[in-house]
């Protein structure tokens, strides 16, 4: 009996964003130029294997269809460490990724409800536009290996 396998495809698109804003400032120019609706989704994005909490905007535009989803990269955890003594005692940070394999991307714009490249390229050239953002680059999510954290 032949095996039958289920392929999903991703119906979403995913913008990667270099910038050295804040994620609320970002959403604020996201809303700005895109004409966007970008507010903070009142809990943050966790894993129960991990401690790191990553701060997610969204917007469902009812009238498209379509959900927009503003996601920080990096988490940044200032770490308490009173055991040790010497050289390496005191407090230091560490940075979980949400995408590991993208640790130099700031911020992921996840936008579901459509799947066209035409339509990545739009969105790139509006935020490229914007003064605060370094750059942005359409990522396929193919070829990313945890892909899985951006299902939410």
């Amino acid at each position: 009996m032949p095996l039958l396998t289920l392929e999903l495809e991703d119906d979403y698109l995913l913008i990667g964003i270099h910038s050295t804003e804040e994620d609320y400032r970002l959403a604020y120019l996201l809303n700005t130029h895109l004409k966007t609706k970008l507010i903070r989704f009142k809990h943050c994005l966790d894993f129960k294997d991990s401690n790191a909490e990553f701060p997610l905007f969204e917007y469902k535009d009812e009238n498209n269809f379509t959900n927009y989803y503003l996601i920080n990269n990096k988490y940044s955890q200032l770490v308490n460490n009173q055991k040790n003594e010497g050289l390496f005692e005191g407090n230091y940070s560490t940075i979980s990724y949400l995408i590991p394999e993208k640790k130099k991307v700031d911020f992921f714009l996840k936008i579901e409800g459509c799947n066209q490249q035409n339509l990545a390229r739009t969105f790139v050239d509006k935020l490229n536009k914007i003064q605060q953002i370094i750059t942005s680059y359409s990522i396929e999510s193919s070829t990313l290996k945890s892909k899985d954290n951006l299902i939410f």
